[in-house]
C-alpha cells in the first residue's frame, strides 16, 4: 500500500537509528490511533490501517504469469459469485479470517496478500497477480474506470504505483455506504487482520487509489441485493431426520396447505404431503426435500406478516440464540433478530428474510 501522504492518516511511523554494539534497529512506534475490532467493522476515516507491501515483483514464483490466467480470462463472471468468493476468506480459517502473508499461499493455492485474495475473488490463475499485474491493461484482467461514481458491486480499488517503495494495496468495492456516497463497504486482505470486511474512503477525495472494473464481470448493480452467507447450503431432509429444520420444513408445509403437525419429526406423512408438494411444482417426487425442494417451499416473509410461515423462520432464528416467541407473528422482535441474524451473517441488512437469507438460516450451522 502507498506511504507517500498519508501518513497522518494512516500508522504514524518514526525511523528511530538506535546504536548498540554497532548495530541499528528501526522501531515502529505504534499507531496513535488503535483498529477496531475487525468482527465489528467501522469507518475507515476512525481507524489506521495496518501496514503493507513491498509484494512480490510480476517475475517471482509467488505470482501468476500472465499466460496463466483462467477464468478471467475465458469466462464472465458475475458479482454475486466474485462477492460470495471474497466472503469465503472471512471463516476459511476454521471460521477465523484468512491470516495476511505476502510469502505464503493458502489452502487454495492463492497468495495470502491483498492481490492474492482479489486474484482469488476473480478465479485468475494460482497463486495469483501482484496488484500492478491487476491494474495493467496489457493482462486482460481490469480496466480503468473514469471515476469513483461510477463503481458498482465486484469493482476494485487500486494504488498501484511503483514510485513509493512497491507499497500497493487493492480493495473489492462491494456497495456504498451512504447516499452522498463518502463510504463504501469492501473486501480486503491486509496486515495483521487478514481478510475484512469494513467501510472504507479509499478512492474517495484526494489519494492515490484509481476505480477499476473486472474487464469479465457482468450484472453489476449498486450492491444492495442479497447474497449467500459463505458456505451457505440448503441442509437434505428425508425419513428419519430430525430437529428444527425438519420442523421448520413441515411448518412451511402447512403453510402451502398441507395438513401435517409441526413434531420436528420426518416421518411417513411429512414424506407424503413433501411428494405432493414435489410433484405440484414438477420437482423429482423422491419425498426429499433438497435444495430445489427448498427453493420452492420457501416463502418471503416480512414485517407485519403472520402466519405458518413466519412460525419456520422464527423456529430458524431460536437455533441461533434469538429471543423470540415461535407466534406466527412478524412484529418488531422477529424483525430485530432478523437484521441481526443478516448482519452477523454478511446478508443485506433489511429485516425481510428472502431466499439468501433462508438459505443462510437453514444452512450455516
Amino acid at each position: 500500500m502507498s506511504l507517500r501522504n498519508r501518513l497522518t492518516r494512516r500508522t504514524q511511523i518514526a525511523l528511530v537509528g538506535i546504536a548498540a554494539t554497532g548495530v541499528a534497529a528501526a522501531i515502529a512506534v505504534i499507531p496513535a490511533i488503535a483498529d477496531s475490532d475487525p468482527a465489528q467493522p467501522a469507518t475507515a476515516a476512525a481507524q489506521n490501517d495496518t501496514d503493507y507491501g513491498p509484494e512480490p515483483e510480476a517475475d517471482s514464483k509467488l505470482v501468476t504469469q500472465a499466460n496463466a490466467m483462467t477464468t478471467m480470462a475465458t469466462a464472465t463472471l458475475s458479482p454475486d459469485t466474485m462477492i460470495n468468493r471474497a466472503r469465503t476468506w472471512l471463516t476459511a480459517n476454521n471460521g477465523r479470517a484468512v491470516p495476511y502473508s505476502m510469502e505464503r499461499t493458502w489452502k487454495d493455492g492463492y497468495r495470502q496478500d491483498c492481490s492474492g485474495y482479489v486474484s482469488m475473488a476473480l478465479g485468475l490463475g494460482k497463486p495469483g497477480l501482484n496488484t500492478v499485474g491487476l491494474a495493467d491493461s496489457r493482462n486482460g484482467v481490469t480496466k480503468r474506470l473514469s471515476s469513483v461514481s461510477q463503481l458498482k458491486k465486484g469493482d476494485l480499488l487500486i494504488d498501484y504505483s511503483t514510485t513509493d517503495g512497491d507499497f500497493r494495496h487493492v480493495v473489492i468495492f462491494e456497495k456504498w455506504a451512504n447516499t452522498s456516497h463518502s463510504s463504501y463497504w469492501a473486501y480486503e486482505q491486509r496486515g495483521t487482520y487478514g481478510t475484512t470486511h469494513r467501510q472504507l474512503k479509499y478512492g474517495i477525495g484526494s489519494d492515490h487509489y484509481d476505480p477499476f472494473r473486472p474487464v469479465k464481470l457482468s450484472g453489476g448493480g449498486s450492491g444492495g441485493g442479497q447474497l449467500p452467507a459463505p458456505s451457505a447450503s440448503w441442509p437434505t431432509l428425508k425419513s428419519g431426520s430430525k430437529g428444527a429444520d425438519v420442523k421448520s420444513a413441515q411448518q412451511l408445509l402447512t403453510a402451502r396447505g398441507y395438513t401435517i403437525a409441526a413434531d420436528s419429526s420426518y416421518g411417513p406423512k411429512t414424506r407424503a404431503a413433501v411428494i405432493r408438494f414435489q410433484k405440484s411444482r414438477s420437482l423429482a417426487a423422491d419425498g426429499v426435500i433438497g435444495p430445489n425442494t427448498w427453493s420452492k417451499l420457501i416463502t418471503t416473509v416480512k414485517y407485519g406478516q403472520s402466519g405458518q410461515a413466519v412460525k419456520a423462520a422464527q423456529t430458524q432464528l431460536k437455533v441461533y440464540g434469538y429471543t423470540i416467541a415461535v407466534d406466527g407473528k412478524f412484529g418488531a422482535k422477529t424483525k430485530a433478530a432478523a437484521t441481526a441474524f443478516q448482519k452477523n451473517h454478511h446478508l443485506a441488512v433489511d429485516g425481510v428474510i428472502g431466499p439468501n437469507t433462508w438459505r443462510a438460516l437453514l444452512g450455516t450451522r
